[in-house]
């Protein structure tokens, strides 16, 4: 699975150690953004952040449907983070702390095969 696919496709299934990744990716792609506004136009919201608030917020749907398939559930339940507070914390609990199930499911193959710890990418 290429970096692309992990952060804009819904298909398939994230392991929570390419979960992390993913999140680190967001968090550096967002504050080189506000550096770039920062340089450009002297403020940390304008165009750049704008811009990469848009996107990583469409990937961040499509990463977390992904663990939630690892975890063989339904992509849907990415909506469980509307639910103020308990919502967010059910959500970070599943998909950054918990295991994926075991063996493949419906959603794919197991992303980490034999219990390693492989990137979802090469």
């Amino acid at each position: 699975m290429t970096l692309a696919q992990v952060l804009f496709s819904f298909d398939g299934r994230l392991s929570r150690r390419g979960y992390w990744f993913a999140f680190a990716v967001s968090v550096a792609v967002q504050i080189a953004a506000e550096m770039v506004d920062l340089a450009l136009f002297g403020s940390r919201a304008s165009l750049a952040s704008l811009v990469a608030g848009l996107v990583l917020f469409y990937a961040s749907f499509a990463v977390a449907a992904k663990r939630w398939h690892d975890r063989d559930k339904s992509g849907w339940w990415v909506l469980i983070c509307l639910v103020p507070v308990v919502g967010w914390i059910w959500m970070i609990v599943e998909n950054g702390f918990l295991p994926g199930a075991p063996g493949p499911n419906r959603y794919g193959p197991d992303p980490v095969p034999l219990g390693g710890a492989a990137l979802p990418f090469p």
